[in-house]
Order: C-alpha cells, then structure tokens, then sequence
C-alpha cells in the first residue's frame, strides 16, 4: 500500500511542478519525467500484488522511453541556448510558424 501512496505522491508533485513553473523548461522535463516515474511506481506496484511480469515488463518500457525522451529533450534544450541565449519559455514563442 505504501507504493500506491509514493505513486500518487509522485505523480501530484510532477503535475504540480508542471502547472506552477513555466519560467524553466529544464524543470518541466524534471517535471515530466517524475509523472513518468509515478507511472513506473504504479505498475510495479500493481506486478508485485497481481504476481504477473507486464507490469515489470511496461516498466522497463516505460524507463526506457523516458531516458530517450530526456535525452532528446536536453539536446534540443542545449541547441536551443546556443541559438537564443535563454531557455526561458517566454523566449520560446519564437519558435512558433
């Protein structure tokens, strides 16, 4: 029970830091990544009480996905601050078409 509670946990503090900071998008992927996390958390939990493998299995999944993500997201994030100056989201308007 203690898993479902550090889930939620989880989940409201990246949704909260998602929805409160707009300033740092360095901290928005923090953010996101936590939610993903949370994600994790939840379907570990649920393969240790249903005693199946998916939900280990979607985990890894799940972790590996997120890596990518960040990865990806930090080299656009550099790219962008070499191009701009700032990663300000404020600054990032620009890039709309």
């Amino acid at each position: 029970m203690s898993y479902l509670i550090l889930s939620i946990i989880i989940l409201l503090i990246g949704i909260l830091g998602i929805t409160l900071n707009r300033s740092n998008l360095i901290i928005m992927l923090m953010c996101v990544e936590l939610v993903l996390l949370a994600s994790t958390v939840l379907l570990l939990f649920e393969s240790r009480v249903l005693y199946t493998l998916f939900g280990q299995i979607f985990a890894i999944m799940i972790l590996t996905v997120a890596a990518a993500e960040s990865a990806i997201g930090l080299a656009i994030m550099v790219n962008y601050y070499r191009l701009r100056g700032t990663i300000a989201v404020r600054a990032s308007n620009l890039l709309r078409g």
